[in-house]
């Protein structure tokens, strides 16, 4: 296992850094600005390894082109608010509104767009910051560290931990999109539903099945449709998803503690995100698993990408 550190530019005077961790064939990078996994080289069925992330080769890159959210650290609240607010202990809070009428990852100047600090941990690197009560308008001072290591047999574990000192609302998710070779993947997610949602993202609250339709990715299929969708992750313990490149054999199976996979294939930019988090607009939804965090109690979230090829 090697880990190293190099200067990766700079934001605003504050120094970026880019973290290499290498075990075996796999080496995963990781940037001190905005959390953001900017590579991740894994080996094709014949060896060869070769790139399956999308993002920039250098700072400039993200920094002029922040939309896509390359391999980004998405918080406070990855995904949708509705109305860009939510009531909790009898107060409204409002926030930016950054996707249409709602509050989209964060807001606008969300986790992925600051300079985090970083130290060296036992397989691994650990980001930190603490997020200032009122940040994009989300009640509470929020500490945050976000640890990613490499496995022993080299997958990537991403944990998240945080602490608030007022109660608040905190759902975080790592926004990679994986190209495994060409456009062409297959996917399996372990999901018999889904979250249908309004005409700006945001869940009506239905819980619909998948059966029958086509979201509809139990057994391993082609993507062949865009999508944008939270799907309702099964609990028997199998893992959440599956993506598979034919042309490479590349496979990356998805565990996670949260109980949502938003699935983001857009062809325009060649990948597919699999963001485990929890559901879009919880705040919002008593009904959906809640994501408020209050003084004392710990948020924690582990996600874990195994690679391989088949």
């Amino acid at each position: 296992m090697r880990i190293t550190g190099e200067p990766f530019g700079s934001v605003d005077g504050t120094d970026v850094t880019r973290w290499t961790l290498q075990r075996g064939t796999v080496r995963v990078r990781v940037l001190t600005y905005g959390g953001i996994v900017q590579s991740v080289v894994t080996p094709d069925r014949d060896g060869v390894p070769g790139e399956t992330v999308l993002g920039f080769p250098d700072l400039t890159g993200y920094l002029k082109n922040p939309e896509p959210y390359f391999g980004a650290l998405v918080g406070r609240y990855a995904n949708r608010i509705g109305g860009a607010s939510f009531a909790l202990d009898g107060t409204t809070y409002r926030l930016a509104r950054n996707g249409g009428p709602n509050c989209l990852h964060g807001g606008e100047r969300g986790f992925d767009k600051h300079v985090w600090e970083a130290e060296e941990v036992t397989a691994g690197v650990r980001l930190t910051r603490v997020s200032p009560a009122g940040e994009e308008g989300f009640p509470g001072r929020l500490g945050v560290s976000v640890t990613y290591r490499l496995t022993e047999a080299g997958a990537l574990r991403i944990g998240y931990r945080a602490r608030t000192d007022a109660p608040t609302v905190v759902a975080l998710t790592n926004h990679s999109y994986w190209r495994l070779g060409g456009a062409a993947h297959e996917l399996r997610v372990a999901a018999a539903r889904w979250t249908p949602t309004d005409a700006t993202g945001v869940p009506t609250g239905e819980f619909a099945e998948v059966e029958g339709t086509e979201v509809d990715f139990r057994s391993l299929r082609p993507l062949s449709v865009p999508l944008d969708h939270n799907f309702v992750l099964d609990t028997s313990g199998s893992p959440a998803a599956e993506l598979y490149a034919p042309d490479t054999g590349r496979t990356v199976t998805v565990g996670t503690t949260e109980p949502g996979l938003q699935v983001y294939a857009n062809p325009e930019l060649g990948g597919v995100a699999l963001e485990t988090q929890a559901f879009p607009d919880s705040p919002n939804r008593p009904d959906f698993p809640s994501t408020v965090l209050r003084p004392g109690e710990v948020y924690t979230s582990t996600t874990v990408y195994r690679f391989g090829t088949r």
